[in-house]
């Protein structure tokens, strides 16, 4: 596969089809790979592709300093590649000007990314090219939110308590944000200071304040990467909240983000057999 995806990218970038690959490096073995970006063709051999490929590398198509670069292409996983579904849903790639080239992928190594055992897209379904062979395998909801439903077995009182402790450790870094490749807002709500939308004090109220309010900007388009956890330098387990809300989003909506290119997503589109049951 490694091979194979480096001879498909020195292809792309010798008939000029894109400008930049944007995929993975690693500087020794059993450490964890990280972003590159590869515009010349004899530079293909730095890209590696093994179970340390934990990022989603999708982050970097809405920057600016990328996009001055040319057409890219991206390597992706299955579950990455979803991100590029809610990205052009709500215009933010043109897909026509992004190569993508999806790797099948069987799971990767960090034991803090719990996603892996619930996954079903280990296949890529919508790229340009896909490099591998992975069967899929179908999962149920009981298994995507397994991890969740440990936490809402407990009472509203205890369930406080458990934010209140993990909260009281966010030192406001904004990892999460950076990392999240769709927290793409050019100005945060959070730096907004005339009026000061969020305490940006690392205070408990400041930081309920943050990461919930980030949580809700993610309702029904969070795809389930966990970048966002695997940032956190204080080990805040904060894919929590966002399985939280995308339980919410499908069983009342049935909906999945970045599964389906045809679907609309469910706070863009308005349809009388909504669901209004859970509305007090």
């Amino acid at each position: 596969m490694l091979d194979q995806l480096r001879q498909t990218c020195r292809r792309l970038l010798e008939e000029g089809t894109v400008r930049v690959v944007i995929g993975y490096g690693q500087d020794a073995a059993g450490k964890p790979a990280y972003p590159i970006f590869v515009t010349r063709p004899e530079a293909v051999d730095r890209l590696v592709w093994n179970d340390q490929c934990f990022a989603n590398l999708t982050t970097y198509l809405t920057r600016k300093e990328i996009r001055a670069l040319g057409k890219p292409a991206i390597v992706v996983k299955g579950c990455d590649e979803r991100t590029l579904v809610v990205l052009e849903k709500e215009s933010q790639i043109e897909r026509g000007d992004v190569h993508v080239i999806g790797i099948a992928c069987s799971g990767v190594g960090d034991p803090r990314l719990p996603k892996c055992e619930a996954c079903d897209v280990h296949m890529p379904r919508f790229a340009d090219e896909v490099i591998g062979q992975v069967p899929d395998e179908p999962v149920g909801p009981d298994s995507r939110y397994a991890d969740l439903q440990a936490l809402l077995q407990k009472s509203p009182a205890e369930r406080m308590a458990y934010w209140s402790k993990e909260f009281a450790r966010c030192i406001r870094c904004y990892a999460c944000r950076q990392v999240c490749p769709l927290c793409y807002c050019e100005r945060c709500i959070v730096d907004k200071n005339r009026p000061t939308c969020i305490d940006t004090s690392a205070t408990l109220k400041g930081n309920f304040s943050w990461n919930i309010t980030r949580a809700f900007h993610l309702a029904a388009r969070c795809v389930g990467c966990d970048e966002c956890t695997r940032a956190c330098p204080a080990g805040i387990d904060l894919r929590l909240l966002n399985l939280s809300l995308a339980k919410s989003a499908e069983e009342n909506y049935e909906f999945r983000a970045g599964m389906d290119r045809e679907a609309e997503p469910v706070l863009g589109s308005y349809a009388l057999q909504d669901n209004e049951d859970f509305i007090r």
